[in-house]
């Protein structure tokens, strides 16, 4: 997605990569799905710890992170989420 372009509706988000802040945790993933109020997330990655944000999010670069395969995400627990430009992480860090 281009940095420009805003999402109209959750289908714009399908196929795309996203680092997703939650009241309690951090997820990485491709947006497959949705199902009710979940995202389906696949090549998805809890992070432990992103270390400096801008960094995560501009590089790439994360300090911990655990790569668990699918997962889902509700969106009503979802703080802010952020366009992720970046190979979604496959070892564990």
């Amino acid at each position: 997605m281009n940095k420009n372009e805003k999402v109209k509706n959750f289908e714009e988000l399908l196929d795309n990569s996203y680092f997703f802040r939650t009241v309690t945790y951090h997820l990485i993933g491709r947006v497959v799905g949705f199902m009710g109020n979940f995202l389906i997330l696949e090549e998805a990655s809890w992070v432990a710890d992103s270390g400096r944000f801008m960094n995560a999010i501009k590089d790439g670069t994360l300090d911990e992170v655990e790569p668990v395969g699918n997962a889902f995400i509700n969106l009503e627990s979802v703080t802010d989420f952020f366009p992720w430009n970046h190979d979604l992480p496959d070892k564990q860090k």
